[in-house]
């Protein structure tokens, strides 16, 4: 019987200040990377908290997700495909004590160009297109996502 294929989900978070995004810069194998603020659904915790967990443990800022940009299916490292869901929102306050997740640096604030200018520290094959996409004015209502309370302790999509 063959293995079931199963994308890893990953959410992420495109943020815009006075024409900038933020990225995180992080040390990897392949050398320092910028990527959204991203990372893998945990279990038990829905799309929507999954993202603020994220942005919060890699920037130390709050953020409140308020729209969907898109779902990304993308490839990854060693045969590895990525389910990415990509918000758009608030980013609110910073905690200045807090650390850092393992291997991010730091944050930027970078403009479209700027960031096209280093594709080759991208560390996602879609970060482009989802910067691309909220510039284009891409927005889905965060009701399209559902979570069942089984799987998030009862809390449903919070």
């Amino acid at each position: 019987m063959d293995a079931r294929w199963k994308p890893n989900v990953t959410v992420a978070a495109v943020v815009e200040r006075d024409g900038r995004f933020l990225f995180v810069e992080e040390q990897k194998r392949a050398g320092l990377l910028i990527n959204q603020p991203a990372g893998h659904l945990e279990p038990g915790e829905s799309i929507l908290d999954a993202v603020r967990r994220e942005v919060l443990e890699e920037t130390a800022h709050t953020f409140e997700p308020r729209h969907l940009l898109g779902i990304y299916l993308a490839p990854g490292p060693d045969d590895i495909a990525y389910l990415r869901f990509t918000f758009t929102g608030t980013l609110g306050a910073f905690d200045a004590s807090r650390p850092l997740d393992e291997g991010i640096v730091g944050t930027l604030w970078l403009t479209p160009e700027e960031v096209r200018a280093q594709r080759a520290r991208h560390r996602s094959p879609i970060l482009e297109r989802c910067m691309d996409d909220y510039l284009r004015g891409v927005r889905y209502d965060l009701d399209i996502l559902q979570t069942h309370p089984a799987l998030t302790g009862g809390q449903g999509n919070t």
